[in-house]
């Protein structure tokens, strides 16, 4: 099931919570959704979900419009929000047979048993929700969120709180899960983002600031600077590498030049050409991964 958000805006009055927002999942990614508390991450998944209306744009899964009116569409969409909604005096499976019941389910029982398998609430199925752990408190969340077998998935910080234990178990679930349906993760957690997704969207004050696979954010491409590593076979000046168009700043590091270059265009090509035009050769060229909380940071805060 493919998403399509295109040009999203939200007002409150006069605050703009999102601002022109477009991007697109396809069928089978599994996308990590960052931004700061604020930055108008919660909104956006609520405008997908329906569950709000946009002051423009437009949400399109497959070749269907979302909007507040067309719940048809939304039996193809399955939600977590961060504050996992249950009731506790439930019993497990008497909880997830009710939302069974939501959607009209044909084969309603062999259904409830699946999702107690897959989401690993076997054991744990006959106690009543308010005697379990926060970590399997989650995953009768997400037992409901699947339980008619949605299309499209959406995560928002499904793992606040757990241990690691139990993170890991989420962790290889929800990759268990994007096998066959499309997955939206928001988290503040820079590492599950790295352990679980292949693609990041951050966003910041209403705005989309990176959009790439997990390496071109890493790479820096998606944050508008970069750095790459490059050892020659002779001796070159930092002002001979400055002169390199998109170069920004040099130094010299055990034998090997750090070159700092500013654009989303990759500086290894016009690093080559440089070698060539000077007659060197190359006997390192690298770019230089960086952190991806660093990248976070520097464009959710201007950090250098």
């Amino acid at each position: 099931m493919k998403l399509s958000i295109n040009n999203i805006t939200k007002l409150y009055g006069k605050q703009k919570a999102l601002d022109s927002v477009s991007f697109s999942i396809q069928k089978g990614e599994l996308l990590g959704f960052l931004g700061p508390n604020g930055a108008g991450k919660s909104t956006l998944m609520k405008i997908v979900t329906g569950y709000l209306s946009a002051t423009s744009g437009e949400v399109w899964i497959d070749d269907k419009q979302m909007t507040t009116a067309n719940t048809t569409i939304r039996n193809h969409i399955g939600y977590l929000p961060e504050h996992n909604p249950l009731y506790t005096d439930l019993y497990v499976r008497e909880s997830i047979d009710i939302t069974a019941g939501f959607y009209d389910i044909t084969n309603r029982r062999q259904q409830v048993a699946h999702m107690i398998e897959l989401t690993g609430l076997g054991d744990e199925q006959h106690k009543k929700i308010g005697a379990l752990s926060k970590g399997y408190r989650q995953r009768v969340g997400l037992a409901q969120a699947l339980i008619h077998d949605p299309q499209l998935l959406i995560l928002d910080e499904p793992t606040t709180g757990l241990d690691p234990n139990q993170l890991d178990d989420i962790r290889k679930l929800i990759r268990n899960i994007s096998k066959e349906k499309t997955v939206i993760l928001s988290s503040h957690i820079m590492q599950e983002v790295e352990a679980v997704c292949s693609r990041v969207v951050i966003i910041n004050k209403g705005r989309i600031v990176a959009d790439g696979s997990i390496n071109e954010i890493k790479s820096g491409l998606k944050a508008g600077s970069q750095q790459v590593k490059v050892q020659f076979n002779r001796e070159v000046t930092a002002e001979q590498l400055l002169a390199i168009k998109g170069v920004l700043r040099v130094e010299f590091r055990d034998e090997t030049w750090v070159i700092e270059a500013a654009g989303t265009t990759d500086i290894r090509p016009a690093v080559f050409k440089f070698a060539v035009e000077q007659n060197l050769i190359i006997l390192t060229l690298m770019q230089k991964q960086q952190n991806l909380e660093g990248i976070f940071h520097q464009l959710t805060r201007g950090l250098s």
